[in-house]
């Protein structure tokens, strides 16, 4: 009304001013000392002015009519449109479930109402409140409001019936399977039960992204149309709400189908290692699904709704989907201020990798105001997951260090400490990159000059070696060398102490040769290390045989005043040979050599030292050595030989072999 008000203010005041001028003519002409001239001239402006009154008024009752014959057309408009519209209230079915053209002819219905309330809008800018004009703006307000309503749940409806069922077929992760292989691979420095496998999840870190349909194709046309009309008629936070309250229930039914649980801090906290190592398996794979699958169609799909709706679209994503973002994340929150445990490392950095990886996803899904929020927090989940897995990279050479055995390794095998932590460097090296770019700013530790890599070494182990992790590598190896060899003090028997340390010198050398560790540790390292434990193998034989052998020589064997041979002491002799024999038979075919080649190599390179020596004894003494003192034929003997390192001790019971 505001807006009119100037105008009626100037039409008043023109009625006023001819309503004066008449008054003023009137008046003049009771003038007794005018000339008959001028009494005419005033007549006419009389006769003129009441014209001009007339004309007015008869304008006036003009324009009145045309305004009631508008507003008779217009209430004639709105009774048949709210027939239509409110023809549907007392119906239970949808409309879309009607059929396509009755659909329409409803939008259509609520279209021209909508256009209607604009046009009265426009009237009643200059009438009285209580004037025809407001009375019928406030009844298609009602019919409009009332359509709304309808479409609102019409759309809700066509959302929630056409969903298209979300079951990728890369989702094959979800078999039982495996948490069983798992379980396996699952180490810690309290577990004697260790297997060899501390393995990276064999999950494509390239997948492409492509998008999938979430709601029929053939409905998106139609709540196209509904959320433009809603839009249109003021109505647009209802349908945003609506569309983001089912799309949200969408997102939650996706995680359930992929397997993510709603767990909070203490949940996460309380879990075992198992049992939480499983669900952050699960919560890689399901978070690269979600984002690069789910949320890509799901961006989709209300860009196609709202298209025309500028901004709309991305706000309605980032209010829907930020429940089940922040439910992902908060999972990696609650494992990044976990204890610093160094089995959880390279979940860890499963985690932080597949979160740096999809963050220009992330970004370009969140790219406005309304989704700053979900950007802040992946990027703190990020820096927290970093933060715990450089402290426990950091952690992980005191842990090495720091890990104590009351006991000796039964049979001088490989220690589970030995094979935990070179498989852990082994999978490590599928993080190098992201590990160089947490230690970056480290300092550098300090190596043992023993293990460090010549200067002289080739470039292929030169370059790798300058970076953090390959120094703190170094230092890794260096720390369970004196670790073992703190272990290896446990035996009572110098043998088995030497083949304790061949054998896991050996297997550390040989997992290096065969893997990534090479560039890194270099091959001057490795023959260090070669060099190592052939000095433990060389000591332990020494340690066996050497006394033993030392019994076939003739040295000890004359009679008092004689050069010639004692047959007592040369019986003695062999039977001392034969005890000793037996003794080293008994106890070390308990011991264990677990590599197939070394124990091969060991048992004949003893062999050829024994059974050769032995030969030679008894055939240069062969006059003065009846029969009946041959316990074992050289070929007993070298059969025996083979029983060694089997890890099942025996015992020869006294018995001949020939």
């Amino acid at each position: 009304m505001g807006d009119c008000e100037p105008v009626v203010s100037m039409l008043d005041e023109e009625e006023n001013l001819i309503a004066a001028l008449q008054r003023i003519a009137k008046a003049l002409e009771t003038k007794t000392d005018l000339t008959d001239d001028t009494r005419k001239k005033l007549a006419d402006l009389g006769t003129q002015l009441t014209s001009i009154t007339r004309t007015s008024e008869n304008s006036d009752e003009g324009v009145h009519s045309e305004e009631e014959e508008r507003m008779s057309e217009f209430e004639e408009q709105l009774n048949g449109l709210q027939t239509k519209i409110m023809s549907w209230e007392g119906q239970q079915s949808m409309l879309w479930d009607c059929g396509a053209e009755e659909a329409y002819e409803y939008l259509r219905c609520v279209d021209e109402a909508r256009k209607l309330v604009e046009k009265l809008e426009g009237l009643c800018l200059c009438v009285e409140k209580d004037s025809k004009e407001n009375e019928l703006l406030r009844r298609v307000h009602d019919v409009v409001q009332t359509a709304m309503s309808r479409l609102e749940e019409e759309f809700m409806h066509l959302l929630v019936h056409n969903r298209m069922p979300f079951e990728p077929e890369h989702m094959s992760f979800r078999s039982s399977e495996e948490d069983i292989v798992d379980e396996s691979s699952i180490v810690s420095f309290g577990d004697d039960s260790v297997d060899d496998g501390v393995n990276r999840d064999s999950m494509s870190r390239s997948s492409e992204d492509f998008i999938i349909e979430l709601v029929h194709p053939d409905v998106i046309p139609d709540l196209k149309c509904i959320a433009n009309l809603m839009f249109d008629s003021n109505y647009g936070r209802e349908c945003s709400q609506a569309y983001i309250n089912v799309r949200k229930d969408a997102l939650d039914d996706c995680l359930f189908i992929l397997e993510v649980e709603k767990l909070s801090i203490e949940d996460v906290q309380k879990m075992d290692w198992n049992t939480l190592n499983s669900k952050i398996r699960r919560w890689v794979r399901a978070f690269k699904i979600f984002v690069r699958i789910y949320l890509a169609s799901e961006k989709w799909l209300g860009d196609q709704i709202f298209i025309e709706l500028g901004s709309v679209s991305s706000v309605c994503f980032a209010e829907s989907s930020k429940t089940s973002m922040l439910q992902l994340l908060n999972f990696g929150e609650a494992v990044a201020i976990g204890p610093n445990q160094p089995e959880k490392l390279i979940r860890i950095l499963d985690m932080f990798e597949v979160l740096t990886d999809l963050m220009p996803e992330i970004d370009a899904f969140y790219f406005d105001e309304a989704g700053s929020s979900v950007r802040v927090e992946c990027e703190d989940v990020i820096r927290s997951l970093g933060n715990c897995a450089k402290a426990t990279f950091l952690d992980f050479e005191n842990a090495v260090a720091s890990n104590l055995s009351a006991n000796a390794f039964p049979g001088g095998g490989i220690h589970h400490l030995t094979r935990y932590v070179m498989n852990y460097m082994k999978t490590l090296m599928d993080y190098s990159t992201t590990l160089n770019e947490l230690l970056k700013d480290e300092d550098s530790v300090t190596v043992s000059p023993e293990m460090s890599p010549s200067s002289e070494d080739d470039s292929a182990s030169r370059n790798p070696s300058s970076s953090s992790m390959a120094q703190h590598f170094r230092s890794f190896t260096s720390v369970l060398e004196c670790n073992l060899e703190a272990k290896s003090k446990l035996y009572k028997d110098e043998a088995l102490r030497h083949l304790f340390l061949m054998n896991n010198l050996h297997y550390i050398a040989k997992k290096v040769k065969s893997s990534e560790l090479r560039t890194v540790l270099g091959d001057d390292w490795i023959r260090k290390c070669n060099w190592k434990f052939q000095q433990h193998a060389r000591s332990y034989e020494r340690a066996t045989w050497s006394s033993i052998l030392s019994l076939l020589r003739d040295e000890g064997l004359q009679n008092p005043g004689s050069n010639s041979i004692s047959r007592t002491l040369l019986k003695e002799r062999l039977q001392s040979f034969y005890l000793a024999f037996e003794e080293v038979y008994k106890n070390q075919t308990g011991w264990t050599v677990p590599d197939p080649q070394l124990r091969d190599d060991l048992v004949i390179k003893t062999s050829l030292n024994v059974i050769q020596g032995y030969r030679t004894f008894v055939g240069r003494h062969a006059i003065n050595i009846s029969e009946r003192q041959i316990k074992y034929g050289a070929d007993d003997l070298e059969s025996l030989l083979l029983d060694l390192f089997e890890g099942s001790p025996k015992s020869l019971h006294g018995s001949h072999r020939r």
